[in-house]
């Protein structure tokens, strides 16, 4: 069985004898930061729509959730087995209308169903205090700020219009530019922080994921700057030795060349 032979391979590798120095090394804490990057590459892999990048992004994955499996089996805690039972078992409760006899008609019923049957496990856990407690403090802020709002949606705290949530950005870019122009730093982190929550708010309202947005955005200002490496370049220049007017044409050609771009399937 393929899982059986990585698990045989990672407890080869903690092996305290003949095992990796590495990965003997390694703790929940030091691995942390290879599962989450791991993850962004599973993301940008289908980002890039490369299947044969995605099979080997997954395998680098579930190796994350071995050799957290394996930590803990060394200190008695739980077991690869352990894991996959307990996902079974949380899929198949949160499912009842495909394990049970619950009937949903959409996929909106399905995910506030979901929501329910997650606050009933949180309550039973003893983690009903707030209804923002278990939201993961290492997701991507920005990711984290989407569904905090989420749920502070769910019981009302929500502005009804968008129209209203972009009053509120605003708002809190004119409190950016007064600590700006004030010279205070710290505020003006704070207030960059409120203008960022807003945006997450509107990708909650428009039900867009920012992250994906931004990535987006990332690529496309990557790749209009390569434009603009290139036309340089062309001319035995470079951006070191361009100015800001002579780039910002080349970056609105670069605009234009992509709007007239032929589409390709």
């Amino acid at each position: 069985m393929s899982v059986e032979r990585l698990l045989g391979i990672m407890a080869a590798l903690r092996d305290r004898k003949t095992g990796c120095q590495w990965d003997l090394e390694q703790t929940f804490e030091t691995i942390a930061p290879y599962t989450v990057e791991e993850a962004y590459e599973v993301a940008d892999a289908i980002q890039r729509k490369d299947l044969g990048d995605l099979k080997d992004e997954l395998g680098d994955l579930l190796f994350q959730v071995v050799f957290h499996s394996r930590m803990a089996e060394e200190q008695g805690s739980f077991v690869f087995d352990d894991v996959v039972d307990a996902i079974c078992e949380k899929m198949i409760r949160r499912h009842p209308h495909v394990f049970g006899e619950a009937e949903v008609r959409s996929s909106a019923e399905q995910t506030e169903a979901w929501e329910v049957i997650k606050a009933a496990e949180r309550a039973a856990k003893g983690r009903n205090v707030s209804i923002l407690d278990d939201v993961p403090v290492g997701l991507p802020a920005l990711t984290r700020s989407v569904k905090l709002s989420k749920r502070a949606a769910r019981v009302g705290f929500v502005w009804p219009e968008i129209n209203q949530v972009f009053d509120k950005l605003q708002e809190e870019i004119a409190e950016l530019r007064v600590e700006v122009e004030a010279g205070d730093i710290d505020k003006a982190r704070d207030e960059l922080g409120d203008v960022l929550f807003v945006v997450g708010n509107i990708a909650r309202t428009l039900d867009l994921d920012p992250e994906d947005a931004l990535r987006g955005s990332n690529a496309k200002f990557q790749r209009r700057f390569a434009y603009i490496e290139a036309a340089l370049a062309a001319k035995g220049s470079s951006p070191a030795q361009s100015d800001l007017a002579e780039m910002d044409g080349l970056w609105n050609a670069a605009k234009l060349a992509e709007k007239t771009a032929p589409k390709t399937d």
